[in-house]
């Protein structure tokens, strides 16, 4: 059941010139922040500061700082901000806030409009990538492109989603305990001791309310019906295993909407950039609109 993040084979290197090493290369974390937006506490990484601005929405148990490694590579090229969505990180959470789908567009909605940006791009994963989906269909000024990382695309009638919630909320209920990074391996046996240890610090800030109705909305709530009102340019990428989205569901998406795009790296799982960080940000890059 954890085979969505399980880190697949990886093929042999392509040719070409190694990415630089991290020793050489400079951070681009500028700082966080607490913005005021949809009447809660949301809270923002900064990276880069330059370029074009792209809102990172993470997936539903990854605070923005779990992010923060491909936050770094993007603010090569752009202006990144990662959100912690409502239930994680430092963000506002609490048995009283509304977990759902809409109400964590909403969150977007008040975080754009309190920043005052005015041309943006979205990238969203999993659960991160639903939200972007749901915000979009509004056809919001300002947003210039959206990449959908490997989103849940289960729904009323249809498979479930091939993780159980368990896997979530075991381990969270682990690291409320303070648990070391250790304990995390049998749920991510692949990962790295650096991946795990950031995880394992983070994790408790999940509420499981909020995991425990996004899991729900994932077989409750069809966010088919929102693809054919997108109408900026977009970029799907599916994880090629993993068993997210299967090659039916890119037909049926490309039938609701022939304009989005389509990438399927084969060799990675669910958690795209933790198993081939260059693989993902390729395509990444080459979509997305540069100031």
């Amino acid at each position: 059941h954890a085979a969505l993040y399980l880190s697949p084979p990886r093929p042999a290197p392509r040719p070409g010139p190694p990415p630089p090493s991290k020793a050489t290369r400079m951070s681009h974390s500028l700082h966080g922040e607490n913005i005021e937006a949809n009447g809660i506490r949301q809270h923002l990484l900064r990276y880069g500061g330059r370029g074009t601005t792209l809102l990172l929405l993470p997936g539903i148990t990854s605070p923005a700082i779990t992010w923060g490694f491909v936050a770094e590579r993007l603010a090569e090229a752009f202006d990144v901000h990662v959100l912690d969505i409502r239930g994680r990180g430092l963000s506002s959470s609490g048995d009283e806030l509304d977990y759902g789908l809409d109400a964590l567009a909403d969150d977007v909605a008040g975080l754009v409009a309190a920043k005052g940006w005015r041309q943006f791009a979205i990238l969203g994963h999993s659960m991160g990538a639903r939200i972007a989906i749901r915000y979009a269909r509004r056809q919001p000024a300002g947003l210039s492109a959206l990449v959908l990382a490997d989103p849940p695309v289960t729904g009323p009638g249809r498979r479930a989603y091939p993780a159980p919630l368990s896997w979530y909320v075991d381990s969270i209920r682990l690291a409320q305990k303070g648990i070391g990074w250790e304990a995390l391996k049998r749920f991510s046996p692949t990962w790295t001791e650096p991946q795990l240890r950031l995880r394992a610090e983070w994790l408790h800030t999940c509420h499981e309310g909020a995991i425990r109705r996004a899991y729900a909305d994932f077989h409750d709530t069809d966010i088919h019906i929102d693809l054919p009102r997108l109408n900026v340019p977009a970029l799907l990428l599916a994880a090629g295993q993993g068993g997210v989205i299967q090659p039916e569901d890119i037909e049926e998406i490309r039938a609701l909407n022939p304009a989005i795009a389509v990438e399927v790296i084969r060799h990675v799982g669910h958690m795209l950039p933790w198993d081939d960080l260059e693989a993902f940000l390729t395509p990444v890059m080459g979509f997305l609109p540069r100031d």
